[in-house]
C-alpha cells in the first residue's frame, strides 16, 4: 500500500509565469564587480533563508538603492506569477480522500518558500532547501521529509510496509535520487514524452490499498 507521496514543487505543483531571474541577475552584477561566480553559489542561496540583500552582503556584493529596488521589484513579480497547475489540487484532493499523507520536497531561495506554503497550505510535511538547509538530491534531504510524514521507506516488492513515492520534473532529484533513500522515484514530463504526463495519471494508477 502507499502511505505517502511526495511532491516536487517547481514543474510539478507550481509554476513560475513571469520569470525574472533576480538571484542570477544578482550574480551577473557581482561578476561586473569582480567577484569570481562558484559553482557553490546556488547551493547556498537554496540552502539559507536569506533574501536579496542579505545574499549580496554575503557574497561580497554592492548594491545601490536603486539596484537593490530594481532586484526586489523583480523578485516580487516573480512572486506573485506563481500559480498551481491546474491538476495539483485535483490530485492532492484524491490522495486526501484515500488519506495518503502528502509532502513537498524541493530546492528552492528563501523568499519563495512562504509563497510555496501560501499555494499549498494543510500538507503534512514540507521540506524546503532553504528552510532547512538541505538540498535534493542529498540523501538526508530526502529522510528528513520522510520524518515530517512519519513513514519509513521500503521499495521492497515482496515487503508489506507502507511504501512512499515522489514525483517531480528532475531525474536526478525526484526519480533517481530518491530511490537512494527507499523512495519509489517517478519522473514528470509534461511535455508528454515521458511515462507520466500530469499529476492525475500519476496518482490515479498508484496503489491506494490500505490493507
Amino acid at each position: 500500500m502507499t502511505a505517502a507521496v511526495i511532491f516536487d514543487l517547481f514543474g510539478t505543483l507550481l509554476q513560475i509565469r513571469n520569470r525574472q531571474n533576480p538571484y542570477r541577475r544578482l550574480l551577473r552584477l557581482g561578476s561586473q564587480q569582480g567577484r569570481a561566480a562558484s559553482p557553490d553559489d546556488i547551493r547556498w542561496i537554496m540552502t539559507h533563508d536569506h533574501g536579496l540583500e542579505g545574499t549580496a552582503a554575503e557574497f561580497g556584493i554592492k548594491l545601490s538603492s536603486s539596484q537593490l529596488a530594481e532586484l526586489q521589484s523583480c523578485l516580487e513579480l516573480e512572486l506573485e506569477s506563481i500559480t498551481l497547475f491546474e491538476d495539483a489540487l485535483p490530485a492532492l484532493a484524491l490522495l486526501r480522500h484515500h488519506r495518503i499523507r502528502i509532502g513537498v520536497c524541493s530546492n528552492l531561495g528563501g523568499p519563495y518558500c512562504l509563497a510555496a506554503r501560501n499555494l499549498l497550505p494543510g500538507l503534512d510535511g514540507y521540506a524546503l532547501s532553504a528552510e532547512v538547509g538541505l538540498m535534493k538530491p542529498d540523501v538526508a534531504m530526502y529522510q528528513h521529509i520522510c520524518t515530517q510524514l512519519d513513514v519509513a521507506p521500503s521499495q521492497l516488492p515482496e515487503s508489506n510496509a507502507p511504501h512512499v513515492l515522489m514525483i517531480g520534473d528532475s531525474r536526478q532529484c525526484d526519480a533517481d535520487g530518491p530511490r537512494v533513500a527507499g523512495i519509489e522515484g517517478y519522473h514528470l514530463d509534461r511535455s508528454g514524452a515521458g511515462r507520466f504526463c500530469d499529476l492525475l495519471e500519476f496518482v490515479t494508477g498508484i496503489n491506494t490499498s490500505r490493507g
